[in-house]
């Protein structure tokens, strides 16, 4: 615990520190920008994947988009559950197992209605839904990263209303060996004005 808070607190300043320097890069072209402003981007880009790797949605915080924090948290405390559940009623029906074929008389199973077959089958299937859900949170874990990588790319992203797109009918003749012939199409032109 006493690390984690350290290395949160390390990773808090050097953002105070480097604020400024994320702030010169936002609204601008990165066609036009210079060799420190993008390393600035890619560098913040890869602070927030190691901030959401240390704590899951601290990247999601650093990039400002809060409310996705919740839906990570949802996903990884679903999943934890489901494991919990399911690891239980594993290591149950597993119990059960082993006392009926443990070949010592004196052992009760704690399941006495279920026969030996039906707990193993109970037994595999709990195993399987604990794996499931180990899958499950892994995959969200990875997708919180990915995201706070993607968004931390995507801040200088040009989203405004200058931006067109423009359908035409296209219509060329040209000559060939046997005489002229007529080419139709659909022209697209995009203005990033």
């Amino acid at each position: 615990m006493i690390r984690i808070f350290s290395i949160l607190t390390f990773l808090f300043l050097v953002n105070k520190t480097n604020a400024q320097s994320d702030t010169l890069v936002l609204g601008k072209d990165t066609s036009t920008l210079s060799k420190p402003e993008k390393k600035a981007i890619y560098s913040s880009a890869r602070k927030a994947s190691i901030m959401s790797a240390i704590l899951p949605g601290l990247g999601q915080a650093y990039n400002k988009k809060y409310w996705k924090i919740p839906i990570i948290y949802a996903g990884l405390g679903g999943f934890g559950y489901m494991f919990l559940t399911n690891n239980k009623q594993y290591n149950l029906y597993r119990a059960n197992v082993i006392a009926y074929n443990d070949n010592d008389s004196s052992t009760v199973p704690s399941l006495p209605e279920y026969s030996s077959d039906q707990s193993q089958v109970l037994k595999l299937q709990y195993r399987k839904y604990r794996d499931f859900a180990v899958i499950g949170f892994s995959i969200v874990y990875l997708i919180n990263i990915i995201d706070a990588n993607v968004d931390a790319h995507l801040r200088t992203f040009d989203v405004s209303d200058d931006l067109s797109i423009n359908l035409d009918p296209w219509q060329s003749t040209y000559k060939t060996s046997s005489g002229y012939r007529t080419a139709t199409g659909l022209s697209i032109k995009l203005n990033f004005k």
